[in-house]
This record gives C-alpha cells, sequence and structure tokens, in this order.
C-alpha cells in the first residue's frame, strides 16, 4: 500500500482543499501518514500571502526531499501557482500544480508513477491565471466535529498589497443548489460544525445572480448541521441582512471575522480597501447592538506604506475603540506583481516589526478582555474529541474556549456550560 502525507499551510480553504485530496487518495488505496514519517508521495499545499508564508513552503518542500528522496513532490496551490519557475528548479520536485489543477493531483501522480513517465522533469501544470469559471466544491473530513467548507474562490478586489487574485483568480463559487447538496453530504457524516470559507465569501454566487446572503438562508434549512460560522467576510459585503439574519437565525453562530486591515484611512486609501474607519466602526457596533455577546475577530497589517509613527498611533487608539474581541496581525512585506511596488513611503522593517509587537499587545488585551467579560454566563459548548490531562476541549458558540473532565460520551455532543473560571494562561474557561 502506498502512503500520503500532507502538509497545508495559509488559510482554511487550503485546509479544506488538503482534505478533499486526501480523501480521493484514500479512495483510491493509499493510506495517510504524519508529514514527519517516510511516505511514497509528499503534498504541500502552499499559501503566498506573505515572505514568511513563502518562506514556510520552502522549508516544508525540503523536509520532505530529505525524509525520503526516493519519494514523489508535489507541490500545489497559490505559491505554487506564483512562483513555478522557482519551484522547479528544486532538485526532488515532481508534480507543480497551480489552483486550476491541484484537486486533479491523483491523476498527476498516477500518470507519473506510470513507466512511460519522464522522471527528469517535474510534471509542471500551471495556467497563467485560474480560469474564472473554475470552482471545485470540497470539505475538510478529518474531524468529525467540525469542518471547513470551500464555498468560494477567487477576489476581484486587487487590494494593492495581495497577491492572493494572481494566485487564486477571479471571484467564482458553485451554485447555491449544488452548494446545498454538499452541505447534506456534510451532514449525513455526523459534523456538527461547518465554517464557510472562501477568499473572498461575500461575492458568492456573483456570476449565477445569486447572493451570499441567499445562501446562508439555504443552508440554515439543511437538516442535521448544528451550527455555522462565517471565516471571513468583507466589512463593505456584511450587510445589515446578513446581521439581522445571524441574530435571528437557528444555526448561524454570533461570531464575526471581519478583516479591517489598516486603523486610518490615509492607510485604507493607500491599501484600495472599499470602506473608512467610520463605516468599519458603525459596523461593529450594529453587531453588538443585535447580538450582545458576538465574538469579532479582525485582520490587521501594521508597517504598510504610508504608516508612520503618527498614523500607527492613530490607527491603534482606533482599535482599541472598537469592540474587537481579539486580532490576526500580519506584518506587511511587499509581494511580487502587486501595485504597492511602485508607491512611495515605505516603512522601515524594524519599524514594521515594533508596530507588530504593540498591536500583538493590543490584541491580548481584547481577547482577555472579551473572555473575562462572558464570566457567569451559561452558554452552548461544542464537545471535542481532543484529550489533554483527562480534560476534553470544545468552543462555544461565540468562540471561547472551554474545558471539562473527559468524558467520552459527550465527544461530538452540545451541551449548556457555565463559564465559571476563566485561566488566563491557557485562555480557557472551566
Amino acid at each position: 500500500m502506498k502512503t500520503i502525507a500532507t502538509h497545508t499551510l495559509g488559510c482554511k480553504l487550503n485546509f479544506a482543499e488538503t482534505s478533499d485530496l486526501v480523501h480521493q487518495f484514500t479512495d483510491a488505496g493509499w493510506k495517510v501518514v504524519d508529514f514527519n514519517d517516510k511516505a511514497d508521495l509528499y503534498v504541500i499545499n502552499t499559501c503566498t500571502v506573505t515572505a514568511i508564508a513563502e518562506k514556510k513552503c520552502r522549508n516544508a518542500i525540503r523536509q520532505a526531499i530529505a525524509a525520503n528522496p526516493k519519494a514523489l513532490v508535489a507541490v500545489i496551490g497559490c505559491f505554487a501557482q506564483n512562483a513555478t519557475a522557482e519551484i522547479r528548479k528544486i532538485k526532488g520536485v515532481d508534480i507543480v500544480l497551480g489552483n486550476d489543477q491541484k484537486h486533479n493531483l491523483l491523476y498527476y501522480v498516477n500518470r507519473r508513477l506510470s513507466s512511460d513517465s519522464d522522471a527528469s522533469q517535474p510534471a509542471i501544470d500551471n495556467n497563467q491565471q485560474p480560469e474564472p469559471k473554475s470552482f471545485h466544491l470540497s470539505f475538510s473530513r478529518t474531524d468529525r466535529t467540525r469542518t471547513f467548507f470551500k464555498v468560494q474562490d477567487g477576489c476581484d478586489y486587487f487590494c494593492t498589497y495581495c497577491a492572493i487574485p494572481f494566485a487564486r483568480g477571479r471571484s467564482r463559487s458553485a451554485s447555491i443548489t449544488e452548494t446545498v447538496t454538499m452541505a447534506r453530504e456534510i451532514a449525513a457524516t455526523g459534523t456538527k460544525e461547518v465554517v464557510l470559507t472562501g477568499v473572498n465569501t461575500g461575492t458568492f454566487g456573483i456570476h449565477h445572480k445569486e447572493s451570499f446572503f441567499d445562501l446562508l438562508k439555504a443552508l440554515d434549512l439543511v437538516d442535521g448541521i448544528e451550527r455555522y460560522r462565517i471565516s471571513s467576510i468583507e466589512p463593505n459585503l456584511l450587510t445589515d441582512e446578513i446581521i439581522d439574519f445571524v441574530a435571528s437565525s437557528r444555526h448561524f453562530l454570533p461570531h464575526f471575522h471581519i478583516p479591517l486591515q489598516a486603523g486610518s484611512d490615509k492607510v485604507l486609501h493607500l491599501m484600495h480597501r472599499r470602506y473608512d474607519t467610520t463605516f468599519y466602526a458603525d459596523l461593529l457596533h450594529k453587531i453588538k447592538k443585535a447580538m450582545p455577546d458576538a465574538c469579532i475577530a479582525a485582520d490587521i497589517m501594521v508597517g504598510f506604506n504610508g504608516e508612520t509613527d503618527e498614523e500607527f498611533a492613530k490607527a491603534l487608539a482606533y482599535v482599541d475603540s472598537l469592540p474587537i474581541s481579539y486580532l490576526h496581525v500580519f506584518t506587511f512585506s511587499e509581494r511580487p506583481n502587486t501595485a504597492v511596488l511602485k508607491m512611495d513611503e515605505r516603512i522601515d522593517i524594524h519599524l514594521r516589526r515594533q508596530h507588530s509587537r504593540q498591536m500583538h499587545e493590543l490584541s491580548e488585551q481584547k481577547k482577555k478582555n472579551f473572555y473575562r467579560q462572558q464570566t457567569g454566563q451559561v452558554r452552548p459548548v461544542l464537545w471535542e474529541s481532543d484529550i489533554k490531562d483527562n480534560m476534553m476541549y470544545g468552543f462555544t458558540d461565540n468562540y471561547i474556549r472551554v474545558r471539562r473532565p473527559y468524558d467520552e460520551s459527550l465527544v461530538n455532543t452540545i451541551t449548556h456550560h457555565q463559564l465559571k473560571r476563566f485561566f488566563d494562561k491557557e485562555e480557557v474557561f472551566e
């Protein structure tokens, strides 16, 4: 029996796609092993969102080649899409697939293993840019408690810092009917929670004259799925009707991930974002008015062009004023082919790192404050199978991590739990 090992970098979308690939291979008789083990095939599903992400991709490729020099090594995804020429020069890489073709990996592996394959050159299939109508629904299958469900791909926004539209192509999705059919397939697995993922999820359906809001309403009616989370949605696409719907929904949870990217109007303008700080603040206050206990996460980038100490001080004060529960902080790094390369006012890397540390500290403060505000509440918790020191863990509807003594009968069930005691160091309630 041949063995496959995978390593996934980047977003939840990548994890959904990797899991779908693994399912194809196991159906074909392959056995899954850990990436640190010796395997016949190593698959690295890559990310290109930052220079650090690309560095991790290169390290993973080297790790795979060192683990078994005789194995096939396949590099797929966003970094493979944007840096094909660089990857093909790495001795030991056998297959390089961009985002259009990575779901056909099994075909390329079988062709590579055939006797007439030329093993001296890597098999490469990478369109200059993914086809605008090419879309492959997928969901992760490694955890029966929660799944990441890919409902959209690509982006039409072309923010000045972002290389993802070049790697993923234009926005596209399946129809609502096709998406709901796969949601029913997910429900049949016994999975209780579905996280809707995409590159620009809120643009779902634009080519079908459908909307993301219509999708949410249709998914809410699928029997067997207890919970939905929206992994990320652009501020300008999170409409009042979506907020009101989630507030009254049977299954959609009070948990939002809303990219901010910058806390000053000057920098937002330079980024070509489609909102300003006033719009963003008003949006968050609308959510909190409708759902006072909602968890709101935000992406924010520090060190972008024009973010002087003065602009960063404004951003820090602005973020501190918002009802944000926690942040995902990124240090800006220039991406090839992006418009920012033609812009002035670059920020020194040491200042970028200093700003990053400060924003991380603010995020930790806001997360702990949000957790403490929930003390004493009784909230529904979906319990997972992970065990540590005879304790089991789960998340509330508003994404607070909780633990209790392990009870196998509670795995993949939802119970109401009072949040009695918060442990700062572990960031968990009992």
